[in-house]
């Protein structure tokens, strides 16, 4: 209970698999804002991937076996937040569109989809949140990935919550939208093609003169972050949710520990 007595908001945590694998200490930083909101995290034990892979693969059985499986987890939750623009907008945009010719699973979608949220969207535009308690001096660029601002409107509300972190100056890039080439599966299937816009992307990064690249997908931020690497350059890579909740005592993304 809060101290005004009302029950506190349950949110289920989608940790997303790229999270999970090669960087949990986003999924903690989650839990850490989400908390600090006024919400209780449980993070449910039965969720795997969204199903983007095969949803994009053209694979819509086992995508929608997937998303049944997910919808199934995460009942009982006020709120289901992924700190993914890409995974969300699989969970709110496609989980309905998987159950076109089903009306009883498609009424379950929508009722599921309606309680999705990317991160930082839910804690400014659901929670109310306006600032954050924490430093980090450097100066930042924000790279906008293609699902969470295309798909959920997502580009005001990470740049005003990181404005309020202490010490952290934002050097916008140019066309800070344009895409990094990673795409998912796009870029294994289309190396060449992908190789050759994240340089463009990279390109952008280094003459904004930030040192911090931050970004809301993981995906993204690996793809970028692996090419300014193998060019030499000195600029590091996290999660924005890393910087909002003060949590970045730990190697960049691509890093040495």
């Amino acid at each position: 209970m809060s101290d005004s007595g009302q029950a506190r908001p349950k949110v289920g945590l989608f940790v997303t698999c790229l999270v999970d694998l090669f960087r949990p200490q986003v999924g903690f930083a989650a839990v850490k804002l989400i908390e600090e909101a006024g919400c209780d995290v449980d993070v449910p034990m039965a969720q795997t991937c969204c199903g983007q892979p095969a949803y994009n693969s053209g694979d819509s059985a086992d995508a929608r076996d997937i998303a049944q499986a997910t919808i199934r987890a995460f009942e009982g939750f006020d709120y289901v937040v992924a700190p993914s623009g890409s995974c969300a907008g699989m969970l709110k945009k496609h989980y309905p569109q998987l159950f076109s010719d089903d009306p009883d699973w498609r009424a379950r979608a929508e009722a599921f989809s309606v309680r999705v949220h990317e991160l930082v969207s839910f804690l400014t535009d659901i929670m109310g949140l306006d600032a954050v308690a924490a430093t980090h001096p450097a100066t930042a660029t924000y790279h906008d990935s293609c699902s969470g601002l295309r798909e959920l409107g997502i580009a005001a509300q990470p740049r005003a919550l990181l404005a309020s972190v202490e010490g952290l100056t934002l050097k916008e890039m140019r066309d800070p939208d344009v895409c990094c080439g990673f795409g998912g599966t796009f870029c294994v299937k289309y190396s060449d093609i992908s190789n050759a816009i994240v340089e463009k992307k990279t390109q952008t990064i280094e003459a904004s003169g930030a040192e911090l690249l931050l970004a809301g997908d993981l995906g993204c931020l690996m793809n970028m972050a692996g090419k300014l690497k193998r060019q030499g350059s000195a600029i590091e890579a996290r999660h924005v949710a890393e910087v909002l909740a003060g949590m970045t005592d730990t190697a960049p993304i691509g890093g040495k520990g």
